[in-house]
């Protein structure tokens, strides 16, 4: 059953505004399913992983687009780079918008050709695996999440859907939703897929152990603070390998990295970013919680649940085709630490994440940090936890449930 997604009214709107619309995001999030659901009356449709227009994409692209005439959707663009500057040709032809829907499953041949061909002619949307709205059914009004407080019962939306910890261990993959899809299994296969194709496409990987290790070794970290010789000393390399690694998770839509608020700040605030998976189900797979009850009472329960709350607020971004820039954390010389501070304007909202339901005055004391900084102002902040109902933790804090995302 097809499940609704937020990312389709912007899309709409992003064809109203660009020449072409391009969509990446990362294997198996639903591009290609929502791209035929939503445009797929109104659109011809081509993908690069068919063979025979492969080949004609490669060795002709006039008669690649007598073939496969305009409006069109060509999926995996990236691996015919040369079909850039035909594009940018046939758009250039007419004033019309949104007569080209590219996709693609990762970013930097992408990029590359977008930079040097179709710069002010293109829109580009970052799709993310499904949203607790979406599993909700709620994904009628895509915005980014802004602390606010609401009322009782506006945090519920999600009470139909599985227990919270059975939704963050299963993850966010739509073809998961499918009870009867093995998850184990699907995620050893995601991962080969992964290691073959897109390491492949991006980097020569010599040793795929090491890369796999890699991936663990970044998981068992999901939600702190990325330290890269850390990693290389955990796994044998040098640190500058797992720069370029943690690059291509993060151009393959895997991993986001997050900033430390503010970057010019000075010398009072940690210049070192955060990592974060976009999907919990496979920090779960590789670091093998294989049940949700494990994971619930593991020693990694804080850590996946920070993870799926981040998770949950970048997709809020991405969806509406936002700013990720405005999604940052705080930490200072003195260890005090905000999780989530989400910028809005020269406003600042704080977000702290706990796995408790019960959450008092103590959890929120690092936020008055944001209140000394020149420029700004300090606005209403979120305690993002397990409480079935929103409450007031401070009078211009609220705990609210995750489901209120």
């Amino acid at each position: 059953m097809y499940i609704r997604r937020e990312v389709e009214k912007t899309i709409d709107a992003m064809l109203k505004q660009g020449k072409v619309v391009l969509v990446t995001g990362s294997r198996q999030v639903g591009k290609t399913t929502v791209l035929r659901e939503h445009l797929g009356t109104s659109y011809n449709y081509v993908s690069m992983e068919n063979p025979r227009d492969f080949a004609l994409a490669k060795e002709d692209s006039v008669l690649f687009f007598e073939t496969h005439q305009l409006p069109l959707i060509i999926d995996e663009v990236q691996r015919v780079p040369e079909l850039f500057s035909p594009i940018k040709w046939l758009v250039d032809q007419s004033n019309e918008r949104g007569r080209v829907v590219l996709t693609g499953s990762q970013t930097y041949h992408l990029m590359k050709g977008v930079s040097e061909s179709l710069a002010g002619r293109i829109r580009i949307i970052q799709m993310p695996p499904l949203s607790l709205r979406e599993l909700a059914g709620n994904a009628s009004n895509p915005h980014p999440f802004v602390p606010h407080a609401i009322g009782t019962g506006e945090g519920s939306s999600g009470h139909g859907l599985p227990e919270l910890w059975e939704v963050i261990h299963r993850g966010s993959m739509p073809e998961l939703q499918d009870r009867s899809i093995d998850w184990d299994s699907f995620y050893s296969d995601y991962v080969s897929t992964y290691l073959e194709r897109d390491v492949r496409d991006l980097i020569n990987v010599k040793d795929q152990v090491k890369f796999y290790n890699f991936m663990v070794a970044c998981a068992a970290r999901t939600g702190q603070l990325f330290n890269a010789s850390d990693i290389a000393n955990d796994i044998d390399v040098n640190h500058k390998t797992v720069a370029a690694w943690v690059s291509v998770l993060e151009a393959s839509g895997i991993v986001k990295i997050i900033q430390p608020f503010w970057p010019n700040i000075g010398k009072s605030a940690t210049k070192t970013p955060k990592v974060y998976f976009m999907d919990t189900g496979l920090v779960c797979q590789l670091t093998r919680w294989t049940t949700a009850e494990q994971l619930s009472r593991g020693a990694m329960a804080g850590h996946v649940f920070e993870t799926f709350v981040v998770s949950e607020v970048l997709k809020s971004y991405m969806n509406a085709g936002a700013n990720l820039r405005d999604v940052w954390f705080y930490r200072d010389a003195k260890k005090r630490e905000i999780d989530l501070v989400i910028q809005e304007g020269h406003v600042l909202h704080p977000v702290e994440i706990k796995k408790a339901a019960t959450v008092g005055a103590d959890a929120v004391r690092s936020f008055q940090c944001l209140s000394n900084l020149a420029d700004y102002e300090l606005g209403f902040g979120n305690v993002i936890c397990q409480a079935p109902e929103p409450y007031y933790v401070t009078r211009d804090v609220q705990a609210v449930p995750v489901w209120s995302i």
